[in-house]
């Protein structure tokens, strides 16, 4: 009773059934065709040897019927096991019925015809013939069929059952024992196949399982699971199988790398839970615009790339400025309007790369160069921005090894007073002399020190080294250093003043500072905490390119300036601009009621320096007087006195100096 109550559960739960595990067990009634040719094989022969020795009527039609359904059973078999290797079979529930009701009709043949030749027959080569083949059969099927368990046990049943009867009624005591030994094997052969399925089905589910968790790892490996796109690893294996595949000597692949504007500050304003639904929504946005004309990776942050096959430059460029164009319209998100704009570089296989690793490279400086011209906006590759990548690579290298190569040295350029014609103070301008690219203007490498975190260390080389030239001076003649805007927010800048201030012994009025109006745009305090600290150790101040910008005359009310330095644009212009002249006379008035020292730059000719005395300047600068110079040469300036190009002293300005 208990096989046949765990038969009925199992055939309760089978509809429920997982679909893959059910699948891979209707496809093991079909594994093994050549069982089932033997087994049909096996059951005919001895149907036609019982025949042959039997003239009943009943064993010639059962034998018939058996050999029938041994033969479409052997054929459906072998077709569906061809269907299944070639993949075009789908083990469906119709297939399992086929099989569940040829098994049964088959098994149930094979009982009638050992029960018919029981009871009809007193031949015991055909008792012992119907007996064996029945019993061996429902022993091997026990088995071969145990991943459904309810036609094993049916089969079981249908050959057995009938074949103890058989032995019962044939009446003698050994057949009667024998037949009550089947019964037993019935209920023995049943428990097996339950086992034996159960076995089965535990091992079906366990595969299942392993293959859905090393399909849930491969996704997560592969695809991001804020946006839902292909990850970095997934698309370098998409490029990289793109490049092994494609042998065009043509456009083969196009890359566009897009980055998001400004995002960190939608990210610090708004917060991650915005952020993150930003770039769930770009991703939606960019998959409409896209669709089957490329596959879309995010690559990380706020930064996407899209992989374009068969795609030219000018379909690259087109498709870059749809993009740009869609990301326009901004995105509601919740509460939220958010207007972000996209900046695209794109480059083009095989011109632009002919590997991936090239071309992303080439893609990321394309990019780079579109932020670079404002943002909004695509641009494509081309060799110049290598050559340019090439410079700023070999730049950065060549700074990290400059300060402890001696690669660096400072000049001096003297600030003559105009009351005296002597040199007032000397500017220090840092000069670079790269052994591989020549001589490096500071506009260049002082920015590229700022990124890479150096303008710390070469900032206090200059201090130490202008210093130190400032002590072998005579009386109180000035030294002047700029100050980049990113030395101004560290909190070293003192120190380092105080440092070099110590090791040369100067005093600390004779240090000038000459920062840009630039400093005060993104003042956190911090800058303002810095000036501050310095104006208390004594050091004077420079404002420096004074009337260009971000001009602001707040300035000179927050911060006690000590100098001004008129840009050399105006004076340049100041003979023949009577527009420049204004402005130059303003300033030089403005200075004088705040009681300011004024320089003005760029002094090349006698009708600059007139223009700059008229204007009322105490100093000036340029290459009238002198070009930058060794310290050496420097000071041999200061010994010799006056410098030619400066008249006899106007005693209204020597005055006015006294009065200051």
């Amino acid at each position: 009773m208990r096989v046949l109550k765990t038969l009925l559960e199992k055939r309760a739960r089978g509809p429920s059934q997982d679909a893959e595990v059910r699948s891979s067990l209707i496809e093991s009634l079909y594994a093994s065709p050549a069982s089932l040719t033997i087994g049909a094989v096996t059951g005919v022969a001895v149907g036609l040897v019982v025949g042959s020795l039997s003239d009943g009527a009943a064993i010639h039609s059962v034998v018939a019927l058996l050999c029938l359904v041994a033969t479409m059973r052997v054929i459906s078999a072998v077709f569906f096991h061809r269907q299944l290797v070639r993949g075009a079979a789908v083990a469906s529930r119709g297939w399992e019925l086929a099989y569940e009701l040829g098994a049964w009709v088959y098994a149930g043949l094979l009982g009638l015809m050992a029960f018919v030749s029981l009871i009809g027959s007193a031949n015991s080569v055909i008792h012992m013939l119907t007996v064996s083949m029945a019993t061996g059969y429902a022993g091997g099927i026990s088995g071969r069929n145990a991943g459904r368990v309810q036609i094993a046990i049916g089969q079981v049943c249908l050959t057995l059952l009938p074949t103890a009867t058989g032995l019962w009624m044939e009446g003698s005591t050994g057949y009667r024992v024998l037949s009550v030994a089947m019964v037993m094997m019935v209920l023995g052969l049943a428990e097996i196949s339950s086992t034996t399925h159960r076995i089965v089905v535990q091992a079906l589910i366990g595969k299942r399982d392993k293959s859905l968790l090393a399909e849930k790892f491969e996704r997560l490996a592969r695809f991001d699971s804020l946006t839902g796109l292909e990850n970095r690893m997934a698309m370098q294996m998409r490029l990289r199988d793109i490049f092994l595949n494609n042998q065009k000597r043509n456009d083969a692949v196009a890359i566009l790398w897009m980055d998001l504007d400004r995002f960190k500050e939608i990210n610090d304003s708004l917060g991650h839970m915005v952020g993150d639904q930003l770039l769930r929504a770009v991703a939606e946005r960019l998959s409409d615009v896209v669709q089957e004309r490329g596959r879309i990776a995010r690559f990380g942050g706020d930064e996407f790339v899209i992989i374009c096959p068969d795609t030219d430059r000018v379909t690259a460029a087109g498709l870059a400025q749809e993009l740009v164009s869609y990301f326009a319209h901004g995105f509601d998100l919740g509460e939220n309007h958010l207007q972000v704009t996209a900046s695209i570089g794109y480059a083009v296989a095989p011109q632009d790369g002919r590997d991936m690793d090239e071309l992303m490279q080439h893609a990321d400086l394309a990019l780079y160069e579109a932020k670079g011209e404002g943002r909004n906006r695509s641009a494509s590759f081309n060799w110049s921005l290598k050559e340019r990548f090439n410079r700023l690579h070999e730049i950065e290298t060549g700074l990290r090894r400059a300060l402890d190569a001696g690669e660096l040295k400072l000049l001096f350029q003297p600030i003559v007073d105009l009351a005296t014609g002597e040199i007032d103070a000397c500017e220090a301008l840092l000069r670079w002399d790269h052994p591989v690219l020549g001589p490096i203007p500071p506009s260049e490498f002082i920015p590229i020190a700022e990124n890479i975190g150096m303008i710390e260390a070469m900032t206090g080389w200059v201090l130490r080294q202008a210093c130190q030239a400032a002590a072998s001076w005579p009386g109180e003649i000035r030294i002047a250093i700029n100050i980049s805007p990113a030395s101004l927010k560290s909190p070293e800048l003192p120190g380092n003043v105080i440092a070099a201030l110590l090791e040369t012994g100067i005093s600390a009025r004779r240090l000038e500072l000459e920062v840009t109006e630039s400093i005060f745009l993104d003042d956190s305090g911090q800058t303002n905490a810095i000036l501050r600290e310095l104006q208390r150790i004594g050091l004077r101040l420079a404002l420096d390119d004074f009337g260009t910008g971000y001009s602001s005359l707040s300035y000179l009310r927050s911060y006690r300036f000590d100098t001004l330095k008129v840009d050399q644009s105006f004076m340049a212009g100041v003979s023949a601009n009577a527009e420049d002249r204004a402005i130059v006379r303003a300033i030089g008035n403005l200075a004088r009621d705040l009681s300011m020292d004024t320089v003005a730059e760029g002094i090349e000719t006698a009708d600059q320096l007139s223009h700059a005395r008229e204007a009322g300047f105490t100093n000036v600068q340029g290459y009238l007087f002198s070009r930058p110079v060794p310290s050496e040469r420097i000071a041999e300036m200061i010994a010799a006195g006056p410098l030619e190009g400066t008249e006899r002293p106007d005693p209204i300005i020597q005055t006015r100096r006294r009065r200051a």
